[in-house]
């Protein structure tokens, strides 16, 4: 079997519930922009030096695949809810425990796994500017959205518990 199709040879893509739209369209946009966060999160998994990371980053990345594929469906039903985004706000709570308390502005770069983290904090708050714009008119829950902020939160601390955690 070949990888390729050549059915998007002329600027489409298929939607995962068949549709066939163009590449540029905002919905694409989205579900790409998780793409590129679920790609920098495995970077950043594969650079982690505390297992609690790892264990985080591949949790996060199967949900990004739910949130993926919500986004790629015309008519399809929400598979980001509210439990994800408060399995996320735990997460960043545990690990607050585990680092010196307060903000900080943090120039990435101290080790692999954090530079890498950095990196996909960014990605995250690129994907939720994303999905804001792609609500001006398109439903994205508000779960959606809650959860695209909490991600770039929980980047930010695994960067800081990779450089100075536990």
């Amino acid at each position: 079997m070949k990888i390729y199709t050549r059915t998007g040879d002329k600027g489409e893509t298929s939607l995962y519930s068949g549709e066939r739209v163009l590449k540029c369209c905002p919905r694409v946009d989205a579900y790409g922009e998780v793409d590129e966060l679920q790609a920098s999160l495995g970077m950043a998994r594969a650079f982690a030096q505390h297992p609690t990371t790892g264990r985080i980053l591949y949790g996060l990345q199967q949900t990004l695949v739910s949130a993926m594929a919500e986004l790629a469906t015309l008519g399809g039903g929400k598979r980001i809810c509210s439990e994800d985004v408060e399995g996320l706000e735990q997460e960043i709570d545990a690990i607050s425990q585990k680092v010196p308390s307060g903000f900080s502005f943090l120039i990435p770069g101290e080790n692999p796994c954090s530079a890498a983290l950095h990196v996909a904090r960014t990605v995250a708050r690129r994907c939720e500017r994303t999905l804001i714009l792609f609500s001006e008119t398109e439903k994205v829950s508000d779960e959606m959205l809650a959860f695209f902020n909490r991600v770039s939160d929980l980047c930010y601390i695994l960067a800081r518990y990779e450089d100075e955690g536990e």
